[in-house]
């Protein structure tokens, strides 16, 4: 029986382990400048946590964003509780890290991608995909579509594939 390396699970930990350390810095220092996150993550997953209206309005995924107002960052070992603003509701949210599929901050034009070994098998495309962003706008009004700001930093970024480091 051979054994081998699994790098695609050692970058998805790591990467994970530098958004839960972003996080806890945030959580105890606040956002520093202009530093603000779009965060995409799966509502299906069996450990996230959000209000019922949420997870009907956006059964698949959706797009956070935390910048002028945010409450309650809570960070731990296997994800993060944050209570955010929903057109003057807060509404408290669990997201787990394994259920992150993006983590933006266009402010410095640095974002991440996970995929699920579904869609890598479907598409043929590597786990994880550090982008970044050459183009992306440098801030977003408080009331932009989430959704929109993360596609439009999406479209403008520049993907670098791990499939060309590996042998």
């Amino acid at each position: 029986m051979s054994r081998s390396i699994d790098y695609g699970n050692l970058m998805h930990e790591a990467m994970r382990g530098l958004i839960r350390k972003v996080l806890d810095d945030v959580a105890e220092s606040g956002l520093p400048g202009a530093h603000h996150f779009f965060i995409t993550f799966d509502t299906s997953h069996p450990d996230a946590e959000l209000a019922d209206w949420l997870s009907d309005r956006y059964p698949g995924e959706m797009t956070v964003v935390m910048q002028h107002w945010y409450d309650n960052l809570d960070v731990g070992q296997d994800g993060f509780s944050v209570t955010l603003n929903f057109g003057d509701a807060p509404e408290p949210l669990y997201i787990p890290y394994d259920a992150i599929k993006t983590f933006v901050d266009p402010s410095v034009e640095f974002g991440l991608r996970f995929e699920t070994q579904e869609e890598e098998e479907d598409a043929g495309v590597p786990e994880l995909k550090p982008a970044a962003s050459q183009t992306a706008e440098k801030t977003a009004p408080a009331k932009t579509d989430p959704a929109k700001a993360t596609a439009q930093t999406a479209k403008d970024a520049e993907i670098v594939s791990l499939d060309s480091f590996r042998k």
